[in-house]
């Protein structure tokens, strides 16, 4: 097998691995209401106070009509607030209710310990290596496409 070969087998492995791996944990834990999509939309949200919804549709690469959707169903689990803005009454601002925070921290826990479990097995000059090649990739992708 070519390195092309082998390459192209890892990374899409590994993508789908991360998927599957992500939607089980979402399915038996306390958030098992959530679909990925709607905790990316949480986890895009994030901490901060308030996003505009464009701003999020912009960031999630998604319309604004497939943003609303994931909104009133994230509305309606108790997730996330929306309300106009007072100064501009065309923006639509959402943030996290203290439910949505939860969801978003077990989230950002989840990553947390995915990427503890892939560096501990790597001394710090892999771990360089590492996170050299993925920048790498992260660029190419972002240029590619």
């Amino acid at each position: 097998m070519s390195n092309h070969e082998t390459v192209n087998e890892i990374l899409v492995r590994l993508f789908a691995n991360i998927l599957d791996i992500e939607e089980k944990c979402l399915k038996i834990g306390d958030f098992s209401d959530l679909s990925i999509s709607e905790m990316h939309v949480i986890d895009n949200i994030g901490l901060t106070k308030e996003r505009t919804m464009s701003d999020t549709a912009k960031d999630l690469k998604v319309t604004s009509g497939t943003l609303t959707t994931a909104i009133d169903n994230l509305i309606k689990k108790g997730y996330v607030i929306r309300r106009r803005s007072a100064e501009d009454r065309r923006v639509v601002k959402i943030k996290l209710t203290e439910k949505g925070k939860e969801a978003f921290k077990s989230h950002e826990d989840f990553h947390k310990d995915l990427v503890i479990s892939a560096l501990q097995q790597l001394n710090s000059h892999e771990e360089e290596v590492l996170i050299k090649v993925l920048a790498n990739i992260d660029v190419f992708f972002k240029n590619k496409y």
